[in-house]
């Protein structure tokens, strides 16, 4: 069968929602939480480093960045594994608003770019370890994406949970089977 993987990242972890595309339509063929940390700090690394000297606090930025990329490659290629015997058509990312090229010192200087920077940690985390696994991967905007009635008989057909993560993944995954 072939199939589309859709991410909807969070602060430390991302819903994973695998849609099959058949003669008969579309078919969830799976959906779980995949966490992208192993330590509860690394959830928010900027603001775990927020009040620590700027060497030590570039160190532990760094750290949580490179933790969440490894993190992410070890899920893919469980994803890919778990894919045997089907086609992967691609892999989708929603993503937020792209961010500046701030250093740490200035994403550290000022709150709300700690918030947007964690923000764009995860996705970015998740978009580098697809493309690490050779699959075909393509990053949407979440803002504006049509969410299609069809969504919630998909959800049906596999019970809960079918909330917006799940919904907004499945609908990225589709976009990448070419709905």
């Amino acid at each position: 069968m072939r199939i589309a993987a859709g991410f909807k990242a969070h602060s430390g972890w991302a819903a994973l929602v695998v849609i099959g595309s058949s003669s008969d339509g579309f078919v969830v063929i799976d959906r779980r939480r995949i966490e992208l940390v192993d330590e509860t700090w690394a959830k928010q690394p900027y603001h775990a480093a927020e009040d620590l000297p700027a060497a030590e606090a570039r160190r532990l930025v760094q750290r949580g960045i490179d933790a969440a990329h490894q993190i992410a490659k070890r899920e893919m290629r469980a994803f890919v594994k778990r894919s045997a015997g089907h086609e992967i058509a691609g892999c989708a990312v929603l993503v937020g608003t792209p961010m500046p090229d701030w250093t740490i010192e200035q994403i550290l200087s000022v709150h709300v770019r700690m918030h947007k920077a964690e923000g764009v940690l995860f996705p970015a985390a998740l978009i580098s370890a697809a493309e690490a696994c050779d699959l075909n991967v393509v990053a949407i905007p979440e803002k504006g994406l049509p969410l299609d009635d069809k969504l919630a008989t998909l959800g049906k057909s596999v019970g809960p949970p079918w909330g917006k993560d799940q919904k907004t993944a499945a609908m990225a995954a589709l976009i990448t089977l070419g709905w």
